[in-house]
């Protein structure tokens, strides 16, 4: 029920998962803005808790914002997250659980001394915000960021502590950008190309402006205090995402438990506030996501995690099925394919066939190259792809697909992911833009193979191409394609003939979501 939005303060603690998010208690639209709790033993099914932290104090008296947890060397847990005073300033808090033997932590205290760090001179007192989790120097000193701005440049502003209570700003901020308010920062090392010891950072900001997010990954130094991105990535609007569609707010953190990395992000609703109130809810979180660096060292990789598939069942298989220009056929089979996993792998018969790749679009972003060929706009090779959440007259469909392109004289390609929802409802008042990305792979010497993988959740359609190289959500609201009546399709409106070389289908289980602790999430 209710409102939800940014994912915060993600952490693993005696062997419990816990989820932390903004949450509104009193409706279905923003306001009034507490973090929820929800614990996990398998980041799958949950147990709601009652909300962690709410205003209680003048340092947050007007809302609880985002933040980051931080378990320090004794293994205690710290949150901080960003409260709004009594004066309307954004201000950094710190709060503890109150109960550490509690592996559910359901109550936290706050310090009297909060705020931890208030906005100095210099510093936009109403754009300052959302702090991230902490990280300690070889110099003993820990460190975190809080995202703001300066007119149009978004800041990275970086704050350090030696004892996690008194925290000073480091006189040049970690990194900025001509992009507008930076919400939601995150920074995090990786390894680069799996060799131990390769380290690079990666540092993600939410845009404000744009309602985007993009990341860069590169050098830190600790001792100057510098952050300097891959030469070969572009550091701006025109960045690197880990989500080309509906996600926005993300947060990541480390998971002890199997040593892997955990993206969080949020997805809102694309229908009317109207809708939404009727309803009686409004927003999601996507699905927890495993993220690394790719062995090319280019991106960051990005894949649901294991333990979604616990939910399968119901198993559909085609293998080697050939789709002629301008064919379709249903996925039979399915209870109900308006909740499922699928995961097909296409391979383009034909790459000579390629359209050309149009020179009017070299400096624009995908998205406006889908608009321009989306899925019903025949092609060369492709489009080619699902048809999800479609009703039984095929009026009503999203579309997940692949476009190849040549480009120019070299013979190289050019592979589009798109997810084109122009005729996913015959409801009105709903937002349906078409969200798209490039995928740096060589179809060529993959011998124009290409993998999709699509998880579908009745308004959710998260989808992963390319072995998880591109993601991308979509909400998208069917108004005959619902429930038992929802269809799932494969489709190739292109010249080129496309060979389904296999395709796993699953219906999905629906998630134990409890109220009672007492219940296991297993």
């Amino acid at each position: 029920m209710h409102w939800i939005n940014d994912p915060n303060g993600v952490l693993y603690y005696k062997g419990v998962y816990h989820l932390f998010y903004r949450y509104n208690p009193k409706g279905a639209v923003w306001g009034n803005i507490v973090w929820a709790h929800a614990v996990s033993t398998d980041l799958v099914n949950w147990v709601m808790l009652q909300p962690a932290i709410y205003p209680t104090a003048p340092f947050d008296v007007n809302g609880c914002w985002s933040g980051s947890a931080t378990v320090l060397p004794d293994g205690t847990p710290a949150i901080m997250y960003t409260g709004i005073d009594g004066d309307g300033r954004q201000v950094q808090n710190v709060a503890y659980p109150k109960d550490l033997s509690d592996p559910y932590l359901r109550e936290w205290v706050k310090p009297d001394y909060n705020p931890v760090i208030a906005p100095g001179p210099g510093i936009n007192a109403t754009a300052f915000r959302d702090p991230t989790t902490a990280w300690r120097g070889p110099d003993g000193l820990w460190r975190l960021e809080v995202g703001t701005k300066d007119n149009h440049r978004g800041i990275a502003v970086l704050y350090r502590s030696r004892d996690f209570r008194r925290w000073v700003p480091v006189r040049r901020p970690l990194h900025h950008g001509d992009t507008g308010m930076w919400e939601c920062p995150d920074f995090y090392p990786v390894t680069s190309h799996g060799v131990l010891g390769d380290v690079k950072h990666v540092l993600k900001v939410s845009l404000d402006l744009t309602r985007f997010e993009y990341y860069t990954f590169g050098a830190y130094d600790h001792a100057t205090e510098t952050y300097v991105p891959d030469a070969a990535l572009a550091d701006g609007n025109d960045g690197l995402r880990y989500d080309y569609g509906n996600f926005y707010a993300s947060k990541t953190f480390l998971d002890p438990a199997k040593h892997r990395r955990i993206l969080w992000g949020w997805a809102n609703e694309s229908d009317s506030t109207a809708d939404d109130v009727r309803k009686g809810w409004a927003g999601v979180q996507a699905i927890p996501r495993k993220i690394w660096l790719a062995a090319n060292g280019k991106q960051l990789m990005q894949w649901p995690v294991a333990e979604v598939e616990s939910l399968r069942s119901n198993h559909v298989n085609i293998t080697d099925r050939l789709i002629k220009g301008g064919d379709y056929f249903e996925v039979l089979g399915l209870t109900t394919p308006a909740q499922a996993d699928v995961e097909v792998s296409f391979a383009a018969m034909d790459l000579d066939k390629a359209e050309p790749f149009d020179p009017a679009w070299r400096g624009a972003d995908a998205q406006t190259v889908c608009a321009a060929r989306g899925a019903d706009v025949k092609g060369g090779v492709g489009p080619f792809g699902l048809w999800v959440l479609a009703s039984d007259e095929l009026k009503e469909r999203t579309a997940v697909f692949f476009r190849v392109f040549k480009d120019g004289d070299d013979g190289k390609h050019v592979v589009l992911m798109c997810n084109d929802p122009s005729r996913s409802s015959y409801a009105d008042h709903l937002y349906k833009p078409s969200f798209a990305g490039f995928i740096d792979v060589d179809i060529v010497k993959a011998g124009g193979k290409i993998p999709l993988r699509t998880l579908i959740d009745h308004s959710m359609v998260e989808s992963f191409g390319g072995h998880g190289r591109i993601s991308i959500l979509s909400r998208v609201y069917p108004t005959k394609a619902v429930g038992d009546k929802a269809r799932l399709y494969v489709f190739n409106h292109g010249e080129s003939d496309i060979k389904v070389t296999h395709l796993n289908a699953y219906d999905m289980r629906s998630a134990k979501i409890s109220t009672d602790i007492n219940q296991p999430t297993r």
